[in-house]
């Protein structure tokens, strides 16, 4: 007995110290758990850099070669002015000028180095980290518009803001790309390259974007927890980041532009291999959803299921993701099919199951897009949606029509920009409402007003929602128009706000510059004009809770956009048209040159230029190094040389 002790004393001993390391490591979790609440409640959050659990050891570098002749989206000659017109146009244009000095005047002294300025009240709002989201998301639009000392004040106010520093528990990857590292690449390119410090800055927040990326698959963290990185979990947890099981395809889907044009000015492929495994993983998983072609609102990226959800939409949470894909073969010079053949096949089917055409009384030949999945029953099922977010597919699907040529599409871009305005000039203050839902034509093809058709569509709307109590008879139906408002078409406004979105004065503008249409200008400007009258308050303008009233109440609420998207299109329509040009530019919240594309022909040894011609792009062989080009700056800064480069 005592030799089977002595055999049983040291398992026994390693046993129990065993069961007493892991009540100390469960404490000390424990207690790591509640430091993290702690931390949670404690602002502002310090970031430091971590060890990568999950190192990128290939990376995929930017498309090689010849970038191919895309076509000129622009139309070539704009008709002549007479002295009266060019008068009116000009008036016009400052009367924009005026708005925005108005707006930005309101946030430079109320909101200075704030995220926004909050424009009933005077003062200001965190809700994007608190770096000061209006300040980098104006950047460009204070140069375009020729406000230089205020564009310089707005940089060197930027050299002070700590990206380490965070003022939310929760970064947003997509709004803080789009809006943050989107705006300091458009004004550094729009700039031509004569202010270092914005590059400096759009690697520092590169640098920590970067790591939302670390994890098993490399998809990013799309809403990231920084008190999950912080120090204190890292080390004591040793826990790594996980892509979220639902994740919204429109922010893991959007990042490519910004992560691509940061890797052209920096020659560091991390960026633009982080959004490559994004856009191949989606290239496989397209033909795989319920709905193949398209991709749903949501998706695991744990485990890239691209079937967690079935509703398809070009709306909110979706929409992005669709219009980054031209934009991003123009951005590569069209070096890989790949963003081409992703836009024609989602385009097919939206275009076969999503645009429709609305019952109006004008009996106006205009497309929405509404939202579409498929019932228990797999039958497809077509929501007759409008939102104000989809107003972007007209610019879009105008911009694919000339770049791929195609240009059957560009009718159907010119419907749905003729869609959005007319739903604005439905509602009595003359803006469109956020969310609404309309009755689509049995044949688009013949689509005659009729009273009945439309009640019957407002029947089922509420039907299908569970009120058809309210509208037993035709009389109720007529008292259900009168107290929600409701003008000829509409079966609903589900969202009668108006938050100063960009979406469609920006397609307006595309189509302009596309088909040189005088009367898109005019409706331009009636839009403004609503806008105006609506919105202005003492200290800029806001956002407005119902578009059905004449006499709507304020939100104190004034998003980046405002100043960064609505107001830059609304300068640039009644702008020279070859201010800002859609055939040198990329244009997606911010601007990007669509003239530069690197050629590794070695450790950064190639680059091309190239030089818009009638017909298309022509190669030039050599360049002044006096002439701008961020790329060849770029170069001399880090190579040391500055002759210009031959191909």
């Amino acid at each position: 007995m005592l030799l089977i002790r002595r055999r049983w004393l040291l398992p026994t001993f390693c046993a129990a110290c065993l069961i007493v390391i892991w009540y100390q490591l469960e404490a000390e979790t424990l207690n790591a758990t509640r430091r993290h609440h702690d931390i949670a409640k404690t602002l502002p959050i310090h970031w430091k850099k971590q060890r990568e659990h999950y190192p990128v050891t290939s990376f995929i570098s930017l498309p090689t070669g010849v970038p191919i002749v895309i076509p000129k989206i622009q139309r070539q000659t704009f008709d002549s002015e007479s002295p009266e017109e060019k008068s009116t146009r000009e008036s016009r244009l400052q009367a924009v000028v005026s708005s925005f000095q108005h707006s930005w005047a309101g946030y430079k002294e109320h909101a200075w180095l704030q995220d926004e300025l909050a424009p009933v009240s005077g003062t200001s709002h965190t809700s994007f980290g608190g770096w000061g989201a209006t300040l980098f998301d104006t950047l460009d639009t204070l140069w375009i518009l020729g406000m230089r000392n205020e564009f310089e004040d707005a940089v060197r106010a930027v050299g002070q803001i700590d990206f380490t520093i965070l003022q939310m528990t929760t970064l947003n990857l997509f709004e803080t790309t789009i809006r943050y590292l989107g705006g300091l690449l458009g004004a550094y390119d729009v700039s031509e390259g004569k202010y270092d410090l914005l590059l400096k800055k759009a690697v520092e927040l590169g640098e920590i974007l970067y790591a939302a990326f670390d994890t098993p698959n490399r998809m990013p963290v799309t809403r990231w927890d920084w008190t999950e990185l912080a120090d204190l979990m890292i080390y004591l947890t040793g826990k790594p980041q996980v892509a979220h099981e639902t994740t919204l395809v429109a922010e893991i889907g959007s990042l490519s532009l910004e992560f691509t044009r940061l890797s052209q000015l920096t020659n560091d492929p991390k960026y633009f291999d982080a959004i490559q495994r994004i856009t191949d993983a989606f290239d496989e998983g397209q033909n795989k959803t319920l709905v193949p072609g398209m991709w749903p609102i949501v998706i695991d990226a744990a485990v890239l299921s691209f079937t967690k959800a079935g509703t398809f939409t070009l709306g909110g949470m979706a929409d992005s993701l669709y219009e980054y894909l031209p934009k991003q073969h123009l951005m590569l010079g069209g070096l890989t099919p790949q963003y081409r053949n992703m836009y024609r096949k989602s385009l097919d089917v939206i275009k076969r199951y999503l645009l429709f055409r609305p019952l109006t009384k004008e009996k106006k030949d205009i497309l929405f897009s509404g939202d579409f999945w498929r019932n228990a029953l797999n039958h497809p099922v077509l929501e007759p949606k409008g939102q104000h977010l989809t107003c972007f597919t007209g610019g879009m699907v105008g911009i694919g029509a000339r770049i791929f040529e195609t240009p059957e599409d560009l009718v159907i871009a010119r419907k749905l920009v003729d869609g959005c305005i007319w739903a604005y000039e439905s509602q009595v203050t003359g803006l469109m409402p956020e969310v609404f839902y309309l009755t689509a034509c049995r044949d688009p093809d013949h689509c005659e007003w009729e009273e009945v058709q439309w009640h019957k569509g407002i029947f089922d709307k509420q039907k299908k929602e569970g009120e058809t109590s309210l509208l037993s008879s035709a009389e109720e139906v007529q008292q259900h128009i009168q107290r929600e408002r409701l003008e000829p078409g509409f079966t609903k406004v589900a969202d009668s706000r108006y938050i100063l979105r960009p979406e469609a004065i920006e397609s307006i503008f595309v189509l302009y510059r596309i088909t040189g249409d005088e009367t898109l200008r005019d409706a331009a400007w009636r839009m403004f004009q609503a806008i105006e009258a609506q919105t202005h308050t003492d200290f800029a303008n806001a956002a407005i809770s119902d578009v059905t009233r004449q006499q709507s109440q304020k939100f104190d609420s004034m998003e980046s956009f405002w100043l960064a998207e609505t107001l830059k299109y609304f300068y640039l329509i009644f702008s020279d048209p070859n201010v800002v040009s859609l055939d040198e530019y990329v244009l997606f919240v911010l601007l990007q040159p669509r003239n530069c594309y690197l050629m590794l022909t070695g450790p950064f040894t190639g680059i091309q230029k190239h030089i818009h011609l009638r017909g298309g792009h022509k190669t030039v062989s050599s360049w002044s190094s006096e002439s701008y080009d961020p790329l060849n700056q770029v170069r001399r800064k880090l190579v040391g040389k500055d002759e210009a480069i031959s191909i």
